[in-house]
């Protein structure tokens, strides 16, 4: 048989190969220009505002047919300048493996997905992808999926460690040292959610465990187990939307801190009041610390998308605020469709802490968030501006004095996304 002959049976394999599966590579080119004047924290006086650019690039390869599924994200983030122009490696090391999962059909609605996963539900409030930070959260997790009509239940499994060992199946051969928040060594949790026509209600049961130490802070000694439950409840038809978090804390926080009565519950409405104008309003409250010493009554949400509350100013939740004060946060909003590729969003909220800080106080103070956005053909532009108007309760809570702060906090942004289509054999 000749040469010829050869790649022409190799390339109809290949070809046919697809009629029953596709083939996808796409990307994401998304650099985000940042002015930082008090963006997460007071700024004092003497401090010059932050500025930088930074850049994430991904390419997804995915790869389906009726028994499995394959996917793979390749993910680096750049801050521009990190890196002298020779420099052979990334100074950072930031190039990753953001994704890679498997998912297998086990047929009769059952599915089952393993591997490294974004994990995300209903509003992201407790378990979220956290896209707006551009390295975005993962997990290395097994979850068993099912799935009928408007009826769905996942189990979903997770075990950490510094290294897999040859022997010494315990909490000292499996030892977990990375350290943040909330870093888990293990997780289980039960996710259910049913839909009906114009409202649906969702269960979530997370336990986490976190690596404790004996006193000399370096040999494992077990770990501590925190459990989260709730529900998420919306409701939408015709021009109204209601919305509501509910949630409770109960267990041992990392440090082997006893977490007692420590709750979120939130309260949103949304109006389409016409075609071009969409309204909002609403309320969170979130337990703050008012145990003794090594006890805690304040909520934390974990794993969710933090940026998307209480302000894009990210003054709490967001890597701070955690056994702290607890949060009301009460807003408004409006979104107005300027034309059909861009819109402006406008928000406004009003911070009270829910504990009583040690003068007694609890206003904290407002932010103004504006975010407009541009869709053009084949790329997004996103421009945004916040402002926070702090009270003498915030300057108290981020201990700076008033004095030596600078008059006004704020933070710009401008970021473009462009996602490129390389291939798709469906097409």
């Amino acid at each position: 048989m000749k040469k010829n002959q050869y790649i022409t049976i190799a390339l109809f394999l290949f070809i046919t190969q697809y009629i029953s599966a596709q083939f996808t590579i796409d990307g994401e080119f998304r650099p985000r220009t940042e002015y930082r004047h008090g963006y997460g924290n007071i700024i004092s006086e003497d401090t010059d505002a932050g500025f930088g650019i930074s850049t994430r690039a991904r390419i997804n390869f995915g790869y389906a047919d009726q028994s499995y599924k394959v996917y793979v994200s390749l993910q680096d983030v750049m801050t521009w300048g990190e890196n002298r122009q020779l420099l052979p490696a990334d100074a950072n090391n930031s190039f990753a493996v953001f994704e890679a999962w498997g998912e297998l059909n086990l047929g009769e609605g059952f599915s089952t997905k393993i591997g490294r996963q974004t994990i995300d539900y209903d509003d992201q409030r407790i378990l979220g992808s956290v896209g707006w930070a551009q390295q975005a959260r993962n997990h290395d997790a097994a979850l068993l999926k099912y799935k009928k009509d408007k009826f769905l239940l996942d189990v979903g499994l997770a075990f950490n460690q510094d290294k897999a060992n040859l022997s010494g199946f315990s909490s000292v051969g499996t030892a977990y040292s990375t350290t943040g928040f909330f870093s888990y060594k293990t997780m289980q949790y039960l996710y259910l959610k049913q839909k009906w026509d114009a409202f649906s209600g969702s269960f979530l049961l997370l336990n986490n465990g976190f690596q404790e130490y004996e006193d000399d802070e370096t040999t494992p000694d077990g770990t501590s187990s925190l459990l989260t439950l709730g529900t998420h409840l919306a409701y939408k038809k015709g021009k109204l939307g209601v919305s509501s978090n509910l949630f409770l804390q109960t267990g041992k926080r990392q440090g082997e801190v006893d977490v007692k009565g420590a709750y979120l519950a939130s309260l949103d409405f949304s109006l389409k009041a016409s075609d071009k104008i969409t309204l909002g309003a609403g309320l969170e409250l979130i337990s703050g610390n008012d145990a003794d010493a090594g006890e805690t009554g304040a909520f934390f949400p974990l794993y969710g998308t933090n940026h998307k509350f209480n302000g894009f100013m990210d003054y709490f939740y967001v890597g701070n605020h955690a056994n702290s004060v607890g949060l009301l946060d009460v807003h408004i909003s409006a979104n107005f469709k300027l034309n059909d590729t861009s819109s402006l969003m406008v928000k406004a909220l009003n911070f009270s802490a829910e504990q009583e800080l040690a003068s007694g106080d609890k206003s904290l103070g407002t932010e103004v968030d504006l975010v407009f956005s541009k869709k053009f053909k084949g790329y997004g532009l996103a421009i945004g501006y916040s402002q926070m108007f702090a009270n003498d309760g915030m300057y108290e809570l981020k201990e700076t004095t008033k004095d030596a702060s600078a008059g006004g906090q704020n933070w710009a942004w401008a970021m473009l996304t462009i996602k490129p289509k390389f291939l798709n054999t469906t097409k």
